[in-house]
């Protein structure tokens, strides 16, 4: 396995994500994706593999431009924008491969194993 978990360093839900894969005793690789971003490539496989773009974005943010996202029109502009502001990446994003998931979801996750 190769797992990778973008989060953020005050989400609780990335905070339980890491006790996870740590208590289980899986390597994984832990990226702060509100100061690092994600690249293009990581992008297109995480957006593929959740199902869609709608699912990345964190809509509960009091970032002003989490609310300006939703008015975009195309999904070309809200993916700009959300790779502009990685801040608005609903977290934690984690990554086996080409299988990921978005939020807390070990039953998933238990499926890898």
């Amino acid at each position: 396995m190769n797992i990778q978990i973008f989060g953020k360093a005050k989400c609780f839900d990335t905070k339980k994500a890491e006790r996870y894969f740590k208590e289980r005793k899986i390597k994984y690789q832990s990226i702060d994706v509100a100061k690092y971003g994600m690249s293009k490539g990581e992008f297109s496989s995480v957006k593929a593999a959740v199902g869609g773009l709608e699912k990345l974005i964190e809509e509960n943010s009091r970032d002003s431009a989490a609310a300006l996202i939703k008015y975009l029109a195309g999904d070309q502009a809200k993916e700009e924008k959300l790779l502009e502001n990685p801040k608005l990446f609903k977290t934690p994003i984690v990554r086996n491969g080409k299988q990921a998931t978005v939020g807390y979801r070990p039953e998933v996750w238990q499926t890898w194993e």
